[in-house]
């Protein structure tokens, strides 16, 4: 369970935004306490300016034993050229630590189709003749992926798949397309607040980006949820992508998508506010989910 190519990751890790808006030393404190904890991987996004592999290699260099997951490095902010040299020398620096996770991230320009790109992307990739020297341990590759399509690309292309903000309907299906071996990746929020009125307006605060963006509308419509409850943010769709409440229940929850077919959970705590700090929660879950 959790493994990519022989490279355990656990059953659980953490997903966090946290570091993109925090300074180096405070980045440092917080990952070798993770380490110390016992958790084995955290996933970064690429979103805020921080480049991917420039904050991973940073995690990386800041501990000893933990593995970090891009998740995604956004296509549309390198070529595959200096994606798959930064793969490689993450790989030899870093041996059995870190996975590139690519993703469409959005797309750029009216038109372009996330599948056409992707695919131009990866044979792109796997067409170069590199340089570079290989490292010993193989660099592992992975990638966002939701419908049909994408979710074959990623079974026959990469060492797997990864989602963000689904329901563990979509790792059942997700899984049956992507056969028994094939690794899968899902993140999921999660809130501490057992309140129903405060949790579900922290939770559509949180979602309301991926309520109202093209590509995110368009996954939800696949996962059966109504224009309306998109529009409005329903309480099915709210309960359904971030897990709130106490421990016992948010765990339990999350078990839900390591029984649909999931090898492998990345956490996100959400609620936070401005300036404080996950790692009560983390250190939380630490005890509840991990060995």
């Amino acid at each position: 369970m959790g493994s990519i190519d022989g490279l355990d990751l656990g059953t659980f890790g953490i997903y966090t935004f946290d570091f993109e808006v925090q300074p180096a030393t405070r980045i440092r404190e917080s990952v070798r306490e993770l380490e110390e904890l016992g958790w084995q991987t955290l996933w970064i996004p690429e979103l805020l300016g921080r480049d991917a592999f420039t904050h991973a290699g940073y995690l990386l260099s800041s501990t000893e034993r933990l593995r970090v997951v891009n998740g995604i490095a956004q296509i549309w902010s390198r070529g595959a050229q200096w994606a798959y040299g930064a793969g490689l020398l993450l790989a030899d620096a870093y041996p059995d630590r870190h996975v590139l996770g690519l993703g469409y991230g959005g797309g750029q320009g009216p038109g372009t189709k996330p599948l056409a790109a992707m695919t131009a992307y990866l044979d792109e990739m796997d067409a170069l003749q590199s340089p570079n020297p290989l490292p010993e341990t193989p660099m592992r590759r992975i990638m966002a992926a939701y419908g049909p399509k994408m979710l074959e690309l990623a079974a026959r292309r990469t060492a797997g798949a990864t989602t963000y903000h689904v329901n563990v309907a979509h790792t059942a299906q997700a899984r049956e397309i992507l056969g028994p071996d094939t690794f899968l990746g899902v993140e999921h929020a999660v809130l501490f607040e057992s309140d129903p009125d405060k949790a579900r307006a922290i939770a559509r605060e949180h979602l309301h980006i991926y309520l109202n963006t093209p590509y995110n509308i368009a996954k939800f419509r696949r996962l059966g949820y109504t224009e309306e409850e998109i529009a409005g943010g329903s309480d099915r769709i709210v309960d359904d992508l971030v897990f709130w409440g106490d421990l016992d229940t948010v765990v339990e929850k999350l078990q839900g998508h390591v029984g649909a077919g999931a090898d492998h959970v990345a956490v996100q705590v959400i609620g936070i506010r401005p300036g404080e700090s996950a790692m009560p929660y983390w250190r939380m879950l630490g005890e509840a989910l991990l060995p």
